[in-house]
C-alpha cells in the first residue's frame, strides 16, 4: 500500500494555499480563510488536494501520536490512558495533572524534572478556575506536559541523559526523529523548537496525512496500534472534556484525531482513509469545518458530522451566516448558512 522508500525532505518554500471556507454573513462572502487540505483513500493514494500538500510545514501538536508511537518503540511501556496522555495537548483538568504525575512517578521523578514551559490551563472553563483560585502557571498545567513525562521516562528506562532530554542532538529526540521519517516516508525538512519546548520537525501535510494512516492501519499489539487504541478509547485524555477533537473521535467509529495550533487537523480511520488539514491564518473556527467536510469527501456517514459543521457567526445576538468549506471540498453535504 505504501511505499518503503523514503522521500525527499519536502521543500521549504511559500506555500501556495488555496481559499479553503468562506466566512458567509447575510448570505455574502464577508471573509476568505486560505489552507491546504488532502485525502488519502483506501489504497494510501491521494483521492483529492486542495493548496499545497506538498510543502514543508509544522505539523505542531498534531505529530504528537507520532511521538507517542516513537517512545513506544523505544521501550515506553504505557497504555490506555497514559498512552493516550502521552499524545495529548489535555485540557488542563485534574485528570490530566494526576496522569501526568503517575508517569512521573513510574519513572522515579517528579514535576521538578519537567522542561516543558510553565503555563496556565488550556481550556477556558479550567483556566479561570486556577485564576480564581490563585494558582501560578506550572509545569504540570502546560498542555504538553503528558508528553514530556513520557519523553523522561522513555530517557530512565534507556539510561538517557535526562537534563537534556529536549536537545535535538539527544538519542530520545534522534529517535523521535527517526520514526517520523519512517512514518511520513520522507526527511524531514527542517527543525525548529515548539512552544512547549521540544523539538519541532517540518514534514508535508501530505506526509502526515500518510503517518496518520500508517498508524491507524498498524498490526495489534504494535506501537502505533497501542497509540492508536489509547487515543480512541480515551479521547478525553488526548484533549479534554467539551474538545471538538474528542467529540469527533466519539462521533465517527474507529477514528483517530489530532489537532494542533495554527490550524492543523488530521484524522485517520482504520481502512487507511485519512485527512490532514492546514488553516493559513491558523484559525480554528475554520479549521473544524473543513476537517469535517474533508471527512465525508472521504466517505465517512455525514450524519456523523454534523455538529462539526461549525460555529453560527452572530449579529445582534442572532445567527446571520457561517463559516462554510468551500463548493469544491463539500461534494456531498453543503452547510446551512444564512
Amino acid at each position: 500500500m505504501y511505499s518503503s522508500s523514503m522521500a525527499d525532505a519536502p521543500l521549504v518554500r511559500e506555500p501556495l494555499h488555496a481559499p479553503v471556507a468562506h466566512l458567509i454573513r447575510g448570505g455574502m462572502i464577508e471573509g476568505i480563510h486560505y489552507g491546504s487540505v488532502v485525502v488519502l483513500g483506501v489504497d494510501g493514494e491521494v483521492q483529492f488536494q486542495l493548496g499545497d500538500i506538498e510543502a514543508a510545514f509544522y505539523p505542531r501538536s498534531a505529530l504528537k501520536p507520532v511521538q507517542a508511537v516513537a517512545m513506544a518503540r523505544a521501550g515506553l511501556p504505557l497504555d490506555g490512558e497514559l498512552l493516550s496522555l502521552t499524545a495529548a495537548s489535555h485540557s488542563g483538568e485534574e485528570r490530566h495533572l494526576a496522569g501526568t504525575r503517575r508517569i512521573l512517578a513510574l519513572a522515579g521523578l517528579t514535576e521538578d524534572h519537567l522542561r516543558n514551559v510553565p503555563d496556565m490551563p488550556y481550556a477556558p472553563a479550567v483556566r479561570d478556575a486556577w485564576i480564581r483560585e490563585g494558582r501560578l502557571p506550572s509545569r504540570l498545567a502546560q498542555n504538553c506536559s503528558g508528553k514530556h513525562a513520557a519523553m523522561l521516562y522513555t530517557c530512565a528506562l534507556n539510561g538517557w541523559s535526562l537534563d537534556d532530554y529536549l536537545d535535538p542532538g539527544h538519542p530520545l529526540q534522534q529517535a523521535i526523529a527517526e520514526i517520523v521519517e519512517d512514518l511520513t516516508g520522507q526527511r524531514i525538512a527542517q527543525v525548529t523548537v515548539d512552544g512547549c519546548g521540544a523539538p519541532l520537525f517540518s514534514v508535508s501535510l501530505h506526509g502526515l496525512a500518510r503517518a496518520a494512516a500508517r498508524i491507524t492501519t498498524a498490526a495489534p499489539g504494535t506501537p502505533e496500534a497501542r497509540v492508536a487504541d489509547a487515543m480512541r478509547e480515551h479521547a478525553e485524555m488526548a484533549s479534554g472534556s467539551g474538545r471538538d477533537v474528542a467529540a469527533l473521535m466519539r462521533a465517527v467509529p474507529g477514528l483517530v484525531a489530532k489537532d494542533g495550533f495554527e490550524g492543523v487537523q488530521v484524522a485517520a480511520l482504520p481502512d487507511s482513509r485519512a485527512v490532514a488539514v492546514k488553516i493559513a491564518d491558523g484559525a480554528n473556527r475554520a479549521r473544524v469545518p473543513v476537517a469535517a467536510a474533508a471527512l465525508a469527501w472521504a466517505g465517512v456517514d455525514p450524519e456523523l458530522l454534523t455538529e462539526f459543521q461549525g460555529e453560527a457567526l452572530l449579529g445582534g445576538g442572532q445567527a446571520v451566516g457561517c463559516v462554510r468549506p468551500v463548493r469544491s471540498l463539500e461534494p456531498v453535504v453543503v452547510s446551512a448558512c444564512a
